[in-house]
């Protein structure tokens, strides 16, 4: 964190999971870190969603549907890459207010 502002990459814990599940494993960090420090999901300025493969993006995007905040979207994009272990499906990067 770094004036109120609040810079965080999550990454799955369980990787035997597919694509959408990782992605809700993914978001659930993220809800424990910002609820941790004080914010929540309601306060993302921005994601962005690094998927190694594109044709999970249809899963990625149920998970994140289900656990966006109406009317709270925030700035998202979502790439395709390869991340640094080999069982990641799905990165989220987020920046939030405080």
């Amino acid at each position: 964190m770094h004036n109120d502002t609040i810079y965080y990459t999550s990454v799955p814990e369980n990787l035997d999971l597919d694509a959408e599940a990782q992605t809700a494993d993914a978001l659930a960090a993220i809800d424990k870190l910002l609820d941790r420090l004080g914010s929540d999901k309601r306060k993302i300025l921005d994601a962005t969603i690094f998927l190694v493969d594109m044709a999970d993006f249809v899963a990625m995007n149920r998970a994140w549907d289900a656990w966006v905040s109406p009317g709270f979207a925030p700035v998202r994009c979502t790439v395709q890459a390869q991340l640094m272990n080999p069982k990641y499906r799905v990165e989220i990067k987020i920046i939030a207010a405080k």
